[in-house]
């Protein structure tokens, strides 16, 4: 009896708070045919939702939103609702007793529907996370970590937490989808040796899933941008998963995976191509703004001139409907393909000065950017812009958004500050790095410049500034003691004049000191950087020569290139000169068919101006069947790309001609040349006209020397005479020629070398005259293409002449007589009688 009346108070208590119906509240959930519905049932079991129940309004909720039916309220309709805030209170009581894996749910549906970070909500569910997280399943981790991201919080101690539980559990995790999620979260959080072990177990988990997980792929290349690691093996393996679903992939895909790309500066011409056919495909189907910038950005870059005048008519329709981000995007879009619209540019120019408040410093310097670049003029839109940075640049206190404003405004007219904003820069010199004072220094050269031109005195708090420029940039170089962390702000730091005068020689000397520890990881980076500077150090490339040799397995084939520019270059073969370069060819043989053709042609020519010609390299290239690929990827390129690849293909298949006959590659470029040089020359510099006039004084008149002449197989010399078997000078006929002006050139379709046309014993004389750009920048020596061309103008016959610059500048000829005097020398081999 007493067990019996103890059965009918359990029962009055439970059936008292029961809703209408008897059916379970998730079967309910799963009949309701809106959000409304679901508020409905959620306010009338508010009393006795159970943990399972509250997870499954949540799901139910999110399904609601993400079919886009008819009946689809909005996001902000949910976040509002009363029920929705009944919903989260309840789940409030009830965290601690969730699983972990609905825990995490709850709160990546209620950032979905745009619940602020700091809601206490949110709050209390990331904390009970945070409780939790080492016993965390993969899958709930990863979920975790994204729901971190979408707060921002890629450096958080919370964040960090999680890398240090994936790096612990790295060896027995077998899900590469979730793995992806995580290496793309904590990125920026990892050391190199942790990247490694990501990349080798993202290596090793690849096989084990089949080739239709786009998103795993895109996810390790996005890793790999995160940490600037141009990885070839697993790009490559990503790069085939996404061509075998190309024909799967929409817009926001391609768009994602051209960006990465991009990025990572890796070329895969197979996807470029079916990338372009896919996107053009779109362009009359897609109406929407959000998407047509998506698509102009990816596919404007590669397109054809009907496909760029379809995407810009367009855009020109949409352009009212833009909204300021996209308007940003679009400018550094047509800045990339160099277009010249004006009605667009105009049209875009309007929307961004209708946003420009609302911009970022980095936006406003992209913008500015873009608009020189794209030769906008409109006084009011930059005065605009100057205003607008002026004001952001006193009330700002970051080190890096003060290098922004401070680039920005010294492009704008006029580019100075006043003392406050000089003072700002002194401010944060001890906390930048090289390339904040680079980007400082290059902006104070520029207001110098301008007091120049305006013919005002450079003050002296400028100057005082260029020295505290360059006392903190000698003083970074000569603290930094560990060679990878040096690299990293060397890398981006050839541009401007500032470095290489002030710093280079220091930066050089500091790379040197460390040079043991230049290894098969950082050979091809530290390589690529001496390749820009122009500096020659035989110890460095010595080095790298070395490292090269010792451990070429390591290095993949796509770097080979970077690692032999620099010796092409600045013109250095190293002591092991034929086992360095041999080594480089045997590495790449087996590869030769898997090579971008761009990467062919450009590695025959840094070859061959080391007069290095490996025959089985230069037979794969001038074939037809590779010719023809080539041509197909040239129409992928922007056009100065394309022209630079087609002018370096010339220039190889003149030296293979001329330096190498015995390999019968025949030239076939006289088409190319002729509508390339079939421009105005344009005008010799002060020192070509000096010499003219002295050479025509020397020689006997201006029918003596021709200026400029097209060699066969089109060679341009500053100046060619002949001298007889007396050396005495042999006219070559009337010329017209008014000083400053190059003479018209006269095309020799026959393109044979015409010894014949000489007396006996006479001979050609070819004067060049060498700027700087002639000679490596701290030795007087001969960079490459210079010194190819004068082989190659011996071999047609000339007797070759070089005036460098420093000796036709120096103080020893500061005068007339002594330039006749050096020129007679040269010439004839005698001085002044």
């Amino acid at each position: 009896m007493i067990n019996l009346r103890a059965f009918c108070r359990f029962s009055w208590r439970v059936f008292q708070f029961r809703p209408f119906s008897c059916e379970p509240l998730i079967s309910q959930m799963n009949k309701c045919t809106d959000e409304e519905q679901v508020f409905d049932l959620i306010e009338k079991n508010k009393s006795i939702l159970s943990e399972k129940q509250v997870g499954y309004a949540f799901n139910i909720l999110w399904e609601f939103k993400k079919q886009n039916t008819s009946l689809l309220k909005n996001v902000k309709y949910i976040k509002d609702h009363p029920q929705f805030l009944t919903l989260q209170n309840v789940t409030t009581k009830k965290i601690e007793h969730m699983n972990d894996e609905t825990l995490v749910n709850v709160l990546y549906i209620t950032q979905q529907f745009a619940v602020e970070a700091h809601d206490p909500f949110v709050e209390a569910l990331v904390i009970e996370a945070w409780r939790r997280l080492e016993r965390f399943e993969i899958s709930v981790l990863s979920k975790f970590s994204s729901c971190l991201a979408d707060q921002q919080l890629y450096f958080s101690p919370l964040m960090g937490k999680i890398a240090d539980t994936v790096n612990k559990n790295l060896e027995t995790t077998q899900d590469l989808r979730s793995l992806s999620v995580l290496m793309v979260n904590i990125s920026s959080l990892i050391s190199q040796h942790f990247q490694e072990q990501l990349v080798n177990k993202t290596e090793l988990l690849l096989d084990t899933i089949d080739s239709s997980h786009v998103n795993i792929a895109r996810r390790i290349v996005q890793f790999l941008r995160n940490t600037k690691y141009c990885y070839y093996p697993l790009l490559e393996r990503c790069n085939k998963v996404f061509l075998s679903n190309a024909n799967d992939l929409d817009l926001e895909s391609i768009s994602k995976i051209l960006s990465l790309y991009n990025s990572l500066q890796f070329h895969s011409f197979e996807f470029f191509a079916v990338a372009k056919k896919r996107l053009t495909e779109m362009i009359p189907l897609i109406d929407q703004p959000a998407s047509f910038v998506k698509l102009f950005v990816a596919l404007a870059p590669m397109a054809g001139p009907e496909e760029k005048k379809k995407l810009k008519s367009t855009l020109l329709l949409m352009s009212e409907e833009l909204t300021s981000q996209q308007a940003l995007t679009v400018i550094g879009a047509m800045e990339e393909i160099e277009s010249r619209n004006a009605r667009l540019i105009k049209k875009i120019a309007s929307i961004l000065q209708k946003h420009l408040d609302n911009y970022k410093p980095k936006e406003l310097l992209k913008i500015t950017r873009a608009l020189i670049f794209l030769h906008f003029q409109n006084k009011d839109f930059f005065v605009k812009l100057r205003e607008l940075l002026l004001s952001h640049l006193k009330i700002s206190i970051k080190p890096d958004e003060i290098t922004t404003l401070v680039c920005t405004i010294s492009m704008l007219p006029p580019p100075y500050l006043d003392k406050t904003g000089l003072s700002q820069i002194e401010a944060i010199l001890p906390q930048c790095d090289l390339n904040d004072l680079n980007i400082l220094a290059t902006s104070v050269l520029r207001w110098i410049q301008y007091d120049h031109m305006c013919l005002d005195s450079v003050t002296g708090k400028q100057l005082k500034l260029l020295q505290k420029l360059d006392h903190y940039g000698h003083q970074r170089l000569r603290k930094c003691n560990n060679l990878n962390l040096l690299w990293e702000e060397l890398k981006t730091l050839t541009k401007g004049d500032w470095f290489s005068e002030s710093l280079l020689e220091e930066a050089v000397a500091a790379l040197q000191s460390m040079m043991d520890e230049i290894d098969y990881e950082n050979v091809t980076g530290i390589a690529s950087f001496i390749s820009r500077t122009n500096y020659l150090s035989p110890l460095l490339l010595d080095r790298i020569a070395s490292v090269v040799i010792q451990h070429i397995k390591k290095i993949h084939p796509f770097a080979v290139l970077a690692v032999i520019l620099p010796f092409s270059t600045l013109n250095y073969d190293p002591p092991q000169r034929d086992e360095f370069f041999g080594t480089c060819i045997q590495h790449l043989n087996s590869y030769l068919s898997k090579l971008d053709p761009l990467m062919l042609v450009f590695l025959g020519f840094s070859l061959a101006t080391l007069e290095y010609f490996p025959e089985h390299l230069l037979k794969a290239i001038f074939n037809i069947q590779f010719l023809a690929k080539l041509d197909s990827q040239l129409a992928l390129l922007c056009s100065s790309l394309s022209m630079r690849v087609q002018y370096r293909l010339m220039e190889l298949n003149r030296a293979v001609y001329l330096e190498c006959p015995e390999y019968q590659i025949p030239w076939f470029h006289d088409r190319f040349c002729q509508q390339q040089y079939n421009k105005d020359v344009g005008s010799m510099n002060g020192a070509q006209q000096q010499i003219y006039k002295m050479l025509a004084e020397l020689l006997g008149g201006n029918n003596c020397v021709k200026a400029s002449v097209l060699t066969p197989y089109f060679h341009t010399v500053d100046f060619e005479f002949t001298l007889d078997k007396r050396k005495k000078p042999l006219p070559y006929g009337n010329q017209n020629i008014t000083l400053g002006k190059l003479p018209e050139m006269h095309w020799e379709l026959n393109t044979q070398i015409d010894g014949s046309r000489l007396p006996p014993g006479a001979e050609r004389i070819a004067l060049e005259f060498l700027d700087s750009r002639a000679f490596c920048g701290n030795i007087p020596h001969l960079k490459g293409k210079s010194a190819m061309k004068k082989r190659h103008l011996e071999i047609l016959g000339y007797h070759v002449i070089q005036i460098p610059h420093f000796e036709w500048n120096s103080m020893t000829l500061s005068t007339k007589d002594a330039r006749m005097d050096y020129l007679r020398e040269r010439i004839f081999g005698e001085g002044k009688s």
